[in-house]
């Protein structure tokens, strides 16, 4: 639901045939004792919630306006934590999660013998050095045969997502409830989240933080730790169907395990995220400044004390599209009065751009998802701030920069904001602002419908003593970590928040 997408899904649906193996082949797995995502209940059936608002009315599940108590508070829901528990707790869950690749150091070497004898050793053959962009070097067994059935299915990749939905949708109708009622705003979303996340369990430390996120994020749904099984079905469903050639029992047993842990680790954030947190806030439009025909910086106040770091994101939901919900960052650092603003570009055939920027006025309810995003700066911290911003990307870099103007440091911000023409630099007013107020802020506006904005950013520096920052489109995020590393940049000193782009750059 909350990942990166794809193109659109092909909506053909399977032949008669094909559903009746489909059949047999389910009652194969159970007879043979493969009825695998089966939840276990936790120790104790139920958690509540410390907050005092009472039981919520499941709204989120339905996408209706939240129940409210007798204070006039939404009521938060109370609601069983019944876990998929295959792989275990604590140490046994632990062990079952890919270790990351931690280089081994070299033995310790023997005591020095006086005049030790030297045995003639045969010469030994050559071997070749690893590949660094071989994937699959290192890789657990699992990892090998999940990027296996990924090669065999990327060719059809609108099929598979098609007939993932459709085997959802069919074995489970109640579920239908959970998505938009218009399936192209969906889009392949949940089916993306969970293969970009299948492909990559090897690098845990990156995955457990986004996989946190998307549990986190997806109680705004009204997803529920029963709903997992039923996913987890679907998508072996889904791939046996379409990776015929690589498909076995190896490989379905390596897919049963690594959706096993994918969606614990995703279930155990959403319960601990509900013991402190609502799925969702509700949020007044205060204000709505349309900067250009196509930009809007909007401000809201949430109905409850929202939380967030300067750099982070979170989604938004707006009454005109029902369970749609798109990302946008937040365009500065936490305010005293608690409001929140957002620069929202009006895409084509962008739902819920187009209805924040063209129809969203003051007194309109927003609804918001949790705050979520790793790109926020490390106070503990000397190195300066390399910042990239193209188009709307420049709203989270002004919250960096207001950030680091309230801790009251003094350390070098160099700001890059990119755009096509002057006209797309719809904000540089506000930095130039900023850049007044603050001796140790460079702003440098970036006016060039050719070249790109991180290769620029070449004739500048030396960057050795920064921490570099990019937002904006996903192609100069791309470009950017290309460039970056190329002059010099360690990969773990440049944030953002694309999860394909980030496993990407690390290997």
């Amino acid at each position: 639901m909350d990942a990166p997408t794809t193109a659109s899904a092909d909506k053909g649906t399977s032949d008669e045939n094909s559903d009746s193996q489909d059949g047999r082949d389910d009652r194969e797995r159970r007879e043979n004792g493969a009825d695998w995502f089966t939840p276990r209940k936790r120790g104790t059936a139920h958690r509540s919630t410390p907050h005092e608002d009472g039981n919520g009315d499941g709204a989120a599940a339905s996408g209706t306006a939240g129940g409210r108590g007798a204070e006039g508070r939404r009521a938060v829901p109370r609601r069983p934590v019944a876990a998929i528990r295959p792989v275990g707790t604590g140490a046994a869950r632990a062990a079952a999660m890919p270790p990351p690749v931690v280089p081994i150091p070299p033995a310790m070497p023997p005591p020095a013998v006086p005049n030790p004898p030297v045995a003639p050793q045969p010469a030994a053959p050559a071997t070749p050095a690893p590949n660094p962009r071989d994937r699959n070097h290192d890789a657990s067994p699992d990892a090998v045969l999940v990027r296996r059935t990924m090669e065999e299915i990327a060719p059809v990749a609108d099929k598979v997502t098609s007939y993932f939905y459709a085997l959802l949708f069919v074995r489970h109708p109640e579920l239908r409830a959970l998505f938009p009622v218009a399936m192209d705003a969906q889009r392949d979303r949940l089916l993306r989240a969970l293969l970009t996340a299948a492909e990559h369990m090897d690098n845990t430390e990156v995955l457990v933080d986004y996989l946190a996120h998307l549990g986190r994020g997806h109680r705004k749904y009204g997803t529920q730790p029963a709903h997992y099984p039923a996913v987890g079905e679907a998508l072996i469903g889904a791939l046996s169907r379409f990776a015929a050639t690589s498909w076995n029992r190896e490989t379905e047993a390596a897919w049963i395990r690594t959706y096993t842990t994918i969606s614990q680790v995703m279930i155990d954030a959403a319960a601990e995220n509900e013991r402190y947190a609502p799925p969702w806030w509700y949020a007044e439009v205060v204000s709505h400044d349309l900067r250009t025909p196509e930009i809007a910086v909007i401000t809201v106040r949430p109905d409850q004390a929202y939380s967030f770091l300067a750099g982070q994101y979170t989604s938004l939901e707006t009454p005109w599209w029902p369970r749609v919900w798109r990302h946008y960052s937040f365009a500065g650092a936490p305010r005293n009065d608690g409001l929140l603003s957002f620069h929202v570009k009006a895409v084509p055939a962008g739902w819920v751009s187009n209805a924040l920027v063209h129809h969203a006025r003051p007194g309109d309810v927003l609804r918001l998802g949790p705050p979520a995003g790793s790109m926020t700066v490390d106070h503990s911290s000397d190195n300066g701030l390399l910042c990239l911003g193209g188009g709307t990307g420049i709203a989270p870099i002004k919250a960096l920069v207001e950030d680091v103007a309230k801790h009251g440091e003094r350390r070098p911000v160099e700001v890059f904001y990119g755009a096509r023409s002057d006209h797309d630099l719809y904000d540089i007013d506000t930095m130039l602002r900023l850049q007044q107020s603050h001796p140790w802020l460079q702003v440098r506006p970036i006016i060039d419908d050719r070249a790109q904005l991180p290769d620029l950013v070449r004739a500048y520096g030396p960057w050795n003593e920064y921490d570099a920052y990019l937002s904006g489109p996903i192609g100069m995020i791309r470009n950017g970590v290309h460039t970056l590393r190329g002059i010099g940049i360690p990969f773990e000193r440049i944030r953002h928040d694309s999860l394909e782009d980030l496993v990407a750059a690390a290997e």
